[in-house]
């Protein structure tokens, strides 16, 4: 399957990550990413993580995936939309490194098992895009834009403790973008 996987992050107050996390998990850094996926120039696939350790493993938690989902390309941008999502991304033209993560031992998937999906190995270099998000749930939903270039993802001290919630969509998406950390293209056969 040819693959087209775009990837942004986005910066986000760690605290209120922490309240929404799972028990056992532990938030490494002030990031939700979305995954979002081209399959075969037909099917559309999203994902929706943050970054977490458990049990001394370092990876991704999976909040949610949707699949077929609606997407359409104009000339360099690809757009994915769905009832509560839309999301932006338009090649630069620049090339940068492999994006394998050092520290990554893969993404764990919630549900009656949990399990830790390994980390695909992608070997090409990624493409640059801007980008732009927003979802829609009522009057919140998180939304921003890059900047055109790609920004760090600090860890933060605890500063606030806030009411434990959900690990849902909806929750995740109500934490305010802070900053677009940075978002690229990658393309491979899966």
């Amino acid at each position: 399957m040819n693959v087209e996987q775009f990837v942004m992050a986005y910066g986000v107050e760690q605290d209120r990550l922490r309240a929404i996390l799972p028990e056992g998990f532990l938030s490494l850094r002030p990031v939700l990413r979305i995954n979002a996926e081209v399959r075969d120039e037909k099917e559309g696939y999203v994902e929706f993580n943050t970054a977490v350790e458990r049990a001394g493993i370092k990876g991704w938690i999976n909040i949610a995936a949707w699949k077929n989902v609606p997407f359409e390309k104009a000339g360099k941008t690809t757009t994915f939309r769905l009832k509560f999502l839309e999301l932006s991304f338009t090649e630069v033209g620049i090339e940068g490194g492999c994006p394998a993560e050092k520290d990554n031992a893969g993404c764990f998937f919630m549900g009656v098992k949990q399990a830790l999906r390994e980390p695909e190995v992608i070997t090409g270099n990624k493409m640059f895009c801007d980008c732009t998000f927003a979802w829609h749930f009522g009057s919140c939903g998180a939304h921003g834009g890059s900047i055109g270039k790609t920004l760090p993802a600090i860890p933060q001290e605890h500063r606030v403790i806030y009411p434990k919630q959900d690990f849902t969509v909806e929750n995740a998406a109500k934490i305010p973008c802070e900053q677009v950390l940075g978002s690229y293209l990658v393309r491979f056969i899966r």
